[in-house]
């Protein structure tokens, strides 16, 4: 008996991006296998755009050009034979690739005030969703806003941008076949915001004034140029400009006032796009002196029974002239009248002061002057006794602490040790703080007993106290209370102070330094303790805790640093506060494993590669596959958003050399590629393949050559694969030739001239500048002639 027909090779489901060609096709082991070709379960005829065909043990089914109709189920029925496969049709969002470049590498600028319309048209499998995202959040249609979208374009209004509306967006298109994100740039410009003040007046004489500012906060987004400075004259209505500074300069000097007069100054920054609003100063007026700034308080160097020496240092501002000297004036405490204790400048910045009486106390003022005259006075010294300090009294015995609280201490000691009969009037009690160097007097009257409450401290203040027996005298020897005093804290209840600054949740980047600060109050001081998943941190986590924060650094953050953190806060009577937030470690993916490279349909190639090694813990992980055409080609994208480990690319040119690369994605970046180390291509054919023309119902057989499809102008880009096709019918079918600048390029390298049924197309790989001109092509049979032209621009 005849060996039985069986299969060799069945049919095998594809996927074919809508536009693209398809085969279907499968190997028998016998030459005289004939059956029909079915479509979800209907017979299929040349006639339903499908072409047949038949090499050697080989039988195919091709569509040229596939269309959502051709999706669906086939099979072949014949003989013994039966095979079936599904082709699926994909035709995911697209939009024109010149259009996608000019939006997502060039920023759209506005001016503030100024209608923006940003329309996308595009192409793919309706519906199409679209979204519109700024910092993440999507946009909404509001008094301003509106997002437009048609089955065709969708279009971002905005009817009057304003500042705020710069920054980036996200353009999300959606359908069943797949999603295209486009990241754009919106930058509007505007004059700038007006100087930050207030304005400061760093001189005034009584014939110029210099006045400072601060650049503004918003310099619109365009550098500020200059400052534009104007004066106005109180009492007048016009401003008076007076002129302009650099933009590295915030401070101006005007001679242009009078003595004694009144002026108000404003300043307005200066960009491309104009003038800012004025910043204004209150009403200053031109000081007609230039004399000294007052001295600080004259220091007592020393007393005697009649005398008292006193020094002082030169004021910080000496006005308009060099200082020649200073006048010091005295008086007893407790007067208002101040006397003069010389009547001429004194030369140096010591004097002793001679004529007191013994036992009064003294004060002491001293006032600078210059050629303008003489300036302020100090204010007064400490108040000094007249006394001989060979008859003082030394100091108080057993000065010590003996209670002390949040806001007081209390003090007592002993009566000093007395000579010459010169008995003890009183005590004088005198505190400051530690980050002081002045003494302040507590007692306005002397203290009678040994002891002593100084009150109104501040908690957790860390104090120095004295205390000076009194005589007829004069004082004695101060005693000092030994190191410091610290009053008594208060107890606050642990809380922590979480603002704006401190986030619940922190993502960081694999080898990044991990910082966190975490601010509370608590009083004393607590005990912190740090705990992730609920066990105290590890030893490289470094913790250093202040009086008012906490803070965790991880110099180099690792995936086992993900977790829950938690913080504790526990005061010495028991209360406790805690404190949670989420660290998540992430790093860009680890590169996919090797690239295998399978042909299953004529002209196209089936890209797979193993899974990245951190798609076991990447949620968001996804593959880009790129191409080249030579080993130092550019590498253009094919594929992009692929959530699984298998790509087919459709438009291979045979005998075209290829290499692929892969990489992985995540929000963090883009791993090291995966690559094909050595070319691969598709052997190109050494012969056409007759097929047997379709035959068109109602058509004459013999047609001269006609353009069903003309050629159209292209714009590309530089490095970008170029695909002119055309379609021309008649009969006999016509002989194609393809002519740039009238040169024949049937046998130019650099060119792939394909005819597929009278589709035909020219392919450039990777078009460079001397590709752009005009291309015809020329068709020809024996009835007779017809041609069609385009113009190629290259961009970029």
């Amino acid at each position: 008996s005849a060996p039985r027909c069986f299969l060799s090779k069945g049919l095998h489901d594809i996927s074919v991006l809508k536009g693209e060609s398809a085969e279907l096709s499968f190997t028998v082991n016998k030459h005289d296998v004939t059956g029909t070709w079915f479509k979800d379960g209907l017979k299929l005829t040349s006639m339903d755009g499908v072409v047949f065909k038949k090499e050697g043990l080989v039988h195919k089914l091709i569509i040229n050009k596939v269309e959502d109709i051709h999706a669906g189920k086939y099979r072949f029925q014949g003989g013994d034979i039966k095979t079936e496969a599904y082709i699926f049709v994909e035709d995911p969002p697209q939009v024109d690739p010149v259009l996608l470049k000019n939006l997502t590498s060039i920023p759209t600028v506005a001016k503030a005030g100024q209608k923006v319309q940003i329309r996308i048209p595009f192409q793919g499998r309706l519906p199409i969703g679209a979204a519109w995202l700024k910092d993440r959040m999507e946009l909404t249609d509001d008094t301003r806003i509106r997002v437009d979208k048609t089955d065709t374009f969708t279009m971002l209004s905005i009817s009057s941008c304003e500042r705020k509306d710069c920054g980036d967006y996200k353009v999300r298109l959606k359908n069943d076949s797949g999603v295209l994100e486009m990241n754009l740039k919106l930058v509007v410009v505007d004059k700038p915001q007006p100087p930050v003040g207030p304005i400061k007046i760093i001189e005034n004489s009584g014939n110029s004034i210099t006045i400072a500012w601060k650049p503004p906060k918003d310099d619109g987004g365009k550098p500020v140029q200059s400052y534009i400075v104007e004066s106005q004259q109180v009492g007048k209505d016009s401003w008076v400009a007076l002129g302009e500074t650099p933009r590295s300069s915030t401070t101006f000097t005007t001679n242009k006032v009078e003595q004694d007069m009144s002026y108000y100054f404003r300043v307005r920054a200066v960009n491309a796009e104009g003038s800012s609003d004025a910043l204004e100063s209150e009403e200053v007026k031109a000081d007609s002196k230039a004399s000294p700034g007052a001295p600080d308080p004259p220091e007592v160097v020393s007393t005697s029974r009649d005398s008292i020496t006193i020094s002082w240092k030169a004021p910080r501002k000496a006005g308009s002239s060099q200082i020649v000297g200073y006048m010091v004036q005295k008086r007893q405490k407790g007067s208002g009248t101040w006397l003069l204790v010389t009547k001429t400048p004194i030369k140096g910045k010591q004097l002793k002061v001679t004529n007191l009486k013994k036992g009064l106390q003294y004060e002491f003022r001293v006032a600078a002057v210059n050629a303008a005259g003489t300036g302020d006075a100090s204010e007064p010294s400490q108040p000094v006794i007249a006394h001989d300090p060979s008859k003082s009294l030394g100091q108080v015995l057993d000065l010590k602490v003996s209670s002390s609280d949040s806001s007081s201490i209390t003090l007592t000691w002993k009566r000093p040790e007395v000579k010459d009969g010169n008995d003890v009037r009183g005590y004088e009690v005198e505190m400051r703080p530690s980050k002081s160097l002045s003494w302040t007097k507590c007692n306005a009257l002397p203290i009678a007993g040994t002891t002593y409450t100084v009150k109104g401290l501040q908690p957790k203040e860390k104090y120095f106290l004295r205390v000076t027996a009194l005589s007829e005298s004069g004082p004695g020897e101060a005693a000092e209370i030994e190191g410091c005093i610290e009053s008594a804290a208060l107890i606050v209840s642990p809380r922590f102070l979480i603002d704006g600054t401190v986030k619940s949740s922190l993502i960081v980047k694999a080898g990044d330094t991990l910082r966190v600060n975490i601010p509370f109050e608590a009083a004393p001081n607590p005990e912190v303790t740090w705990l992730k998943d609920g066990v105290p941190l590890a030893k490289q986590a470094a913790i250093s805790t202040e009086d008012d924060a906490t803070k965790l650094l991880i110099r180099a953050a690792e995936f086992t640093d993900s977790g829950i953190y938690t913080i504790e806060l526990q005061n010495g009577i028991g209360e406790k506060e805690t404190f949670t937030f989420q660290v998540q470690v992430k790093d860009i993916p680890q590169p996919p494993g090797p690239i295998k490279l399978e042909v299953n349909v004529l002209n196209t190639v089936t890209v797979t590669w193993e899974p990245s090694a951190s798609e076991k813990w990447e949620s968001d992980l996804h593959y880009t596959v790129l191409k080249r055409e030579s080993e130092k080609g550019l590498w253009l994208v094919v594929g992009d958003l692929i959530y699984n480990n298998k790509f087919t690319f459709t438009r291979v040119i045979p005998g075209q050399d290829y290499y692929f690369r892969v990489v992985a994605k995540n929000n963090m970046g883009a791993s090291s590629p995966s690559e094909t180390v050595k070319p691969w291509k598709i052997k190109k054919p050494k012969a056409q393949v007759e097929i047997r023309p379709q035959k068109y119902r109602g058509v004459n057989q013999n047609q001269p050559p006609r353009f069903l499809v003309p050629l159209k102008p292209h714009v590309v880009t530089t490095g970008s694969e170029c695909h002119m096709s055309c379609a021309v019918g008649g009969h006999p079918p016509p002989k194609v030739t393809w002519y740039k600048n009238s040169k024949d390029l049937s046998k130019n390298p650099d060119y792939f001239c394909i005819n597929d049924f009278g589709v035909c197309s020219l392919v450039i790989p990777m078009v460079t500048k001397q590709d752009e001109g005009q291309y015809v092509v020329e068709a020809t049979n024996e009835v007779g002639r017809a041609s069609s032209k385009a113009f190629l621009t290259i961009k970029g």
